[in-house]
């Protein structure tokens, strides 16, 4: 269903190619003296290689995932796959309709309504009004958009407009359906009702490509996977040889998180845990400290944590609500006193409210890890094997709801 042979996406640096003037044309070439310059005559540092050299197929039916670090051309790779953008070198050739959804409410007019828009994607991805209206009930219903349905889709929450585009996407029954990481939109039940739809999509003898952080989601739907770095395609094999080597790699070690707000007058100074111990003991208490830099006063703040295993999966969510934020530079401290995870590498996800109002939101702002010391106790042992079932259980019962 999906030839990829060689494929390569280069990007100018430092903005357009043209110059209109001739002044233009002589500046450019007096700040690039002194740079190197390719066989062709242009200077190599003008240019980004996003992909490089890129080649696998994808046989029909087939789910394959695509992993990688932020920054590795997993998400250039779908625009290219989906005919939005086209590549520098190489080739691509797909047998069938492609319905993509790479960013939330792709394709969508924001002036159009819920309704005007499902159609409108119908006709985009090559189905006629009469097939449209075949699956109109089913988009809506899955969706759950009904009451919102006439309302113009740019008034729509980030939530609702990924649900109605994702049904759209999912119930058109394209050949091959390709989903970036935009499901991280949803909420967890959503997330599961989409997890379940693409099951039922690959079980029709359609192609799906995933792209997710969530590993625990990409080794649950997909059969094999592919792993990019900086660009290139490092392996292309069954997906726990994939999501092992991806974890191995050190892939998941983040960068220093990102800690600026949507509100200047709210400033994230530092996130550290345990004071900056590394290895508490098993079930020992974590504390989460925040500092902070505030403008002004703010009222009824609320802070929640979700913390994440090494396969993305959502292990703990806590939410605290701070009545009284003073302006100046305050301290938080976020105190998890019994959370009975077992010894592993975690990352933390932090989210900032006020009301409705979303002031900081990023996933693995922090890693930590949780040393086995303690676990060893004899008079443990039981209660360990009880919450090692439990535990278990609830996974189990997680993944078969989905």
């Amino acid at each position: 269903m999906i030839h990829v042979e060689g494929i390569g996406k280069r990007y100018r640096l430092g903005g357009s190619v043209r110059h209109d003037t001739l002044r233009d044309a002589i500046m450019h070439r007096v700040r690039g003296r002194g740079r190197s310059r390719n066989a062709t005559g242009r200077r190599d540092d003008d240019h980004f290689w996003a992909l490089r050299d890129v080649s696998f197929d994808v046989a029909e039916g087939e789910v394959v995932g695509i992993i990688g670090n932020n920054g590795a051309g997993k998400s250039t790779l779908l625009k290219i796959l989906s005919r939005i953008t086209a590549p520098t070198e190489g080739r691509i050739r797909l047998q069938g309709r492609v319905a993509s959804l790479l960013e939330v409410g792709t394709g969508f007019h924001p002036e159009l309504s819920g309704r005007e828009n499902i159609f409108m994607n119908g006709a985009i991805l090559g189905m006629t009004r009469r097939e449209i209206q075949a699956r109109f009930d089913d988009i809506v219903a899955f969706a759950e958009v009904e009451a919102f349905l006439d309302t113009p889709v740019k008034r729509y929450s980030s939530g609702m407009y990924v649900r109605l585009a994702f049904a759209v996407a999912a119930h058109l029954e394209p050949e091959i359906l390709v989903v970036d990481e935009v499901l991280a939109v949803g909420d967890a039940a959503f997330q599961r009702k989409c997890l379940g739809r693409m099951r039922e999509v690959a079980r029709g003898g359609r192609t799906v490509l995933f792209v997710s952080h969530n590993m625990a989601a990409v080794q649950q739907l997909t059969s094999r996977s592919v792993l990019l770095a900086e660009g290139k395609l490092v392996l292309h094999a069954e997906t726990a040889e994939v999501v092992a080597a991806y974890l191995m790699g050190g892939n998941q070690s983040a960068e220093a998180a990102d800690l600026s707000t949507r509100d200047p007058r709210f400033q994230i100074k530092s996130i550290r845990f345990n004071d900056g111990a590394q290895e508490p003991g098993f079930n020992k208490p974590m504390r989460f400290d925040l500092a902070l830099s505030l403008e002004r006063r703010f009222e009824s703040v609320s802070i929640g944590l979700g913390i994440y295993n090494s396969l993305g999966a959502r292990l703990l969510t806590s939410r605290s609500v701070v009545d009284t934020l003073e302006a100046g530079t305050p301290n938080l401290s976020i105190r998890i006193p019994d959370h009975h995870l077992p010894p592993g590498e975690y990352a933390l996800a932090l989210g900032i409210f006020r009301g409705v109002e979303t002031i900081y939101y990023a996933e693995n702002v922090l890693k930590f890890s949780l040393s086995d010391l303690g676990v060893n106790d004899p008079l443990l042992q039981p209660y360990l094997a009880h919450q090692r079932d439990r535990i278990g259980a609830f996974i189990a019962g997680v993944w078969e709801k989905a």
